[in-house]
């Protein structure tokens, strides 16, 4: 099933054009990562897509409806967007930033209720943030307030996460330990995670789709096994590359090489 659809997306920055006649469609319950070159519109999409950018023309389709039309809590209730590098009020606990993710359910006949309390309870369990809930968020490591973060995204209740660069600026132990837990959430809850990355050897290792993009549209979309090959790295990083199997995973695993490791890699296999 497919509950998120895009439909000839065309969008522009002071006239400078970011994405182009951009159709995709999302597959529900998996990991889509879309990838490509800096500047490529990958974040565009993906905000586009949350409705926090207006498209020029074209539109994105959540479960069937045109997400222009439908009312913001109503969209708040289905998706939930974790933005690049977000940033909470100073002192700020992780119980009281995941309690954020309830506004959309609440109003003025709908106060906090139990079942709001048990979703904070139950988004803090998942992402192992218990014993850090009366922790001050800008005083956790990197890897934690990613976590918390992502709590706060769960306790919303929504059946699709969107994630720009949750990796960005962690070092590799806390992006793992960040990853490992969006693909837990995916197979425990059969959420339908959709994500930005730069490092191809993890979108390979942890999507289930890649959508690559390219020239402000879709180069290549589907398994990783089907398109992350030489001629896509080629083509979408402009990067020359051998590309191997994960030891450990079995996925596509991209070793990057420029002038000198070009010139040893020829060698290499005219030896061979």
């Amino acid at each position: 099933m497919k509950n998120l659809q895009v439909k000839d997306l065309n969008f522009s920055y002071d006239k400078e054009p970011v994405l182009k006649d951009l159709s995709i469609s999302i597959p529900e319950g998996e990991i889509t990562v879309f990838i490509g070159g800096n500047g490529c519109g990958k974040s565009t999409l993906l905000r586009t897509i949350a409705r926090l950018l207006q498209p020029e023309t074209g539109k994105v389709l959540l479960d069937g409806e045109n997400i222009s039309r439908l009312k913001t809590k109503e969209v708040a209730k289905k998706m939930s967007i974790l933005p690049q590098g977000p940033t909470a009020p100073e002192g700020l606990t992780v119980e009281q930033l995941v309690k954020q993710g309830r506004y959309p359910h609440q109003s003025w006949l709908k106060q906090w209720s139990t079942e709001d309390e048990n979703m904070v309870r139950q988004a803090l369990a998942a992402t192992n943030m218990e014993d850090w809930a009366h922790q001050a968020v800008d005083m956790l490591s990197g890897g934690q307030r990613q976590r918390a973060w992502i709590a706060m995204s769960l306790a919303q209740g929504t059946e699709t996460l969107l994630l720009d660069e949750p990796t960005t600026y962690l070092d590799m132990a806390h992006q793992v330990e960040v990853l490992d837990l969006l693909y837990e959430l995916n197979e425990t809850e059969g959420r339908t995670i959709v994500m930005v990355l730069h490092d191809m050897n993890m979108a390979c290792r942890y999507a289930h789709n890649l959508v690559a993009i390219k020239d402000q549209t879709v180069y290549a979309q589907g398994r990783p096994a089907d398109i992350m090959t030489v001629d896509t790295v080629n083509h979408v990083f402009e990067l020359n590359c051998h590309i191997t199997s994960d030891p450990l995973h079995g996925t596509p695993m991209v070793i990057p090489f420029g002038k000198r490791g070009a010139s040893l890699y020829f060698e290499v296999h005219e030896s061979l």
